[in-house]
């Protein structure tokens, strides 16, 4: 693609290794990594970006297989100046789109507003789930979004309320290549100390349950309905299976790990491989729920 980027405020890295930004630690680099001064940077940068340059968004790059061959056009990376967390008002906090889950929930507790605990165990930022419609320990980002700020592709900005993200089971309405740069949740007045406490509880069942300290992707597969992927897996004999660097957690079977030089490439075969023989013992077609950017080498 033969486009010079626009000048900008913020930092434009051509050539970027994204391997280290993901969770994976794997995968080729982006055309360009532009990571925005402020709002005002994000938004003039997008207007002059033509329309036919591809722009992703990358929060901290848990559920996301960055293939080999890389990213072309521009990845957007929010950072600090995108980080921030605020009491709006007794049981609303504004978040900015590169706050993590972590920091959100934390805050609430701070502030007294139970409801979001359960953003303490999804491992990415505000923007990456309020588009995914992140959850977990059986609540969703459609039980606390009142409404999110969006820069979209052409650099314009708009507010979408709840009732504009036609949300479903790990999908949203937001336009393609829009970036979510704030959003307000709402939970309701708690006591911190018990909020704390569900949020221990919360910690402990993930690191019971969940492979964490292994270079992973979070979950991979979508539960398909009335049913658990990771039973599926398991049930198709694939817990522990390898290709490559790429295995099967024996820990948690809806978890792909690399166990050390596994390429991106390795990583989304043996995804797929799982796919089929899960198909072929359950006749269950399982839906991938960690995203796949990029070019095969």
């Amino acid at each position: 693609m033969g486009w010079t980027p626009p000048p900008c405020a913020g930092r434009l890295t051509a050539d970027a290794p994204l391997a280290p930004l993901v969770w994976f630690k794997s995968g080729g680099v982006a055309q360009w990594l532009f990571e925005p001064r402020d709002v005002a940077d994000l938004r003039e940068f997008l207007a002059q970006v033509p329309a036919d340059v591809p722009v992703m968004a990358l929060g901290l790059g848990s559920n996301l297989i960055v293939r080999d061959g890389g990213v072309p056009g521009v990845v957007v990376r929010l950072g600090k100046a995108f980080a921030g967390v605020s009491r709006l008002d007794e049981v609303t906090l504004n978040c900015g789109g590169g706050a993590s889950g972590i920091l959100v929930s934390s805050t609430a507790r701070d502030h007294g507003i139970a409801g979001l605990e359960f953003l303490r165990s999804i491992p990415g930022t505000v923007g990456g789930f309020v588009r995914m419609n992140g959850g977990a320990y059986g609540q969703e980002v459609r039980d606390i979004l009142i409404d999110c700020d969006v820069v979209l592709r052409d650099g314009q900005p708009v507010t979408m309320p709840l009732s504009e993200l036609g949300y479903r089971y790990r999908h949203s309405d937001l336009p393609e290549g829009g970036i979510v740069v704030a959003a307000r949740f709402c939970g309701e007045a708690g006591d911190p100390d018990l909020i704390q406490a569900e949020m221990d509880r919360i910690s402990a069942s993930r690191e019971a349950s969940q492979p964490l300290r292994s270079k992973t992707g979070g979950s991979t597969f979508k539960n398909p309905p009335g049913e658990k992927a990771w039973e599926l897996v398991d049930r198709a004999g694939c817990r522990g299976l390898t290709l490559g660097g790429a295995q099967v957690s024996e820990k948690h079977t809806n978890f792909l790990i690399n166990t050390g030089s596994a390429t991106s490439a390795e990583i989304e075969a043996l995804g797929e491989e799982v796919r089929r023989r899960v198909k072929e013992q359950s006749g269950v077609e399982l839906e991938w729920e960690i995203k796949r950017v990029g070019n095969t080498q």
